[in-house]
């Protein structure tokens, strides 16, 4: 027997009860920032360098901003990856 998962369209508008609003627009903070730190760490870093070369690349900016050097490679390595307009069916 297959199953199919049915996705409803998601709500549109802000959500009515506030604490969901809230959790909501801390969310969107957080990826419009995660994005920023892509960004940032592609233009330090290239996708064009080795692991190893955008490390050291990256290990003095990621000191400098108190960000784990995996998380900067991580980032750098996403960010190409979820570029472009933030998805809204999830």
């Amino acid at each position: 027997m297959v199953r199919q998962a049915v996705r409803t369209a998601p709500p549109t508008g802000p959500p009515a009860d506030p604490a969901l609003a809230e959790l909501r627009h801390a969310v969107d903070e957080l990826a419009a920032t995660t994005d920023q730190l892509g960004e940032l760490m592609l233009e330090v870093a290239p996708p064009t360098l080795s692991d190893a070369a955008a490390a050291d690349v990256l290990a003095p900016l990621c000191a400098h901003i108190g960000e784990d050097l995996d998380y900067g490679l991580a980032a750098a390595t996403r960010y190409p990856a979820t570029a472009g307009p933030a998805r809204t069916d999830l």
